[in-house]
């Protein structure tokens, strides 16, 4: 296929045919400023030509490591079916309407679970979270709850998208699509 996201967006939907758990679970590799990789498991929430995107607290570990390096690599691991996705590419941030909207479609919990979070950041104990969560309940009852001012999506602009299919006897199937300036894809095919 010429265009990688059209078969991202293939694999994608035939890994949830598959009936694989979580197959919007994408490892987001980041970088501190001091060179230090960090990776973790983000859910894809959107893929489209414009990118990948996932959603977080701004001021969360990953959301610190990208306000100094805009760049990331996201990798997609589908077992059942021996393949895998491995992206790299500029990362920002969407819009504030385009997080609101999405935010107001998340269950209450979650609402109030991202305003009582300071993401990444040591706390005494759990008590301190239930705690935070209860006032929040209490001063949002009976009304919706606001997009949190430091919470929000990142959208991934690919620059290269690897497909990896398993096959037999390691010789497995490669195809890296790399973005041209005229916006295009370059396709090779990689040795295993």
């Amino acid at each position: 296929m010429e265009d990688p996201i059209l078969q991202f967006q293939n694999w994608l939907k035939q890994a949830k045919a598959a009936g694989i758990s979580e197959p919007t679970a994408m490892t987001l590799a980041t970088t501190a400023a001091d060179g230090q990789p960090s990776a973790r498991i983000v859910l894809l929430k959107e893929v489209s030509q414009d990118g990948f995107v996932f959603y977080t607290n701004y001021g969360s570990r990953k959301g610190r490591e990208l306000a100094v390096n805009p760049r990331a690599a996201l990798v997609f691991y589908w077992p059942q079916l021996e393949r895998q996705v491995r992206i790299t590419g500029a990362v920002v941030k969407t819009s504030r309407s385009e997080s609101n909207a999405y935010f107001q479609t998340r269950p209450r919990g979650s609402q109030l679970a991202a305003w009582a979070s300071w993401q990444s950041l040591p706390i005494p104990d759990r008590d301190v979270l239930e705690a935070r969560v209860k006032k929040l309940e209490a001063k949002y009852a009976g009304v919706s709850v606001p997009l949190p001012p430091n919470w929000g999506a990142y959208r991934l602009r690919p620059d290269s998208i690897e497909f990896w299919q398993g096959r037999p006897n390691r010789l497995h199937d490669r195809l890296r699509y790399s973005q041209e300036a005229d916006g295009g894809w370059k396709i090779e095919r990689l040795a295993p």
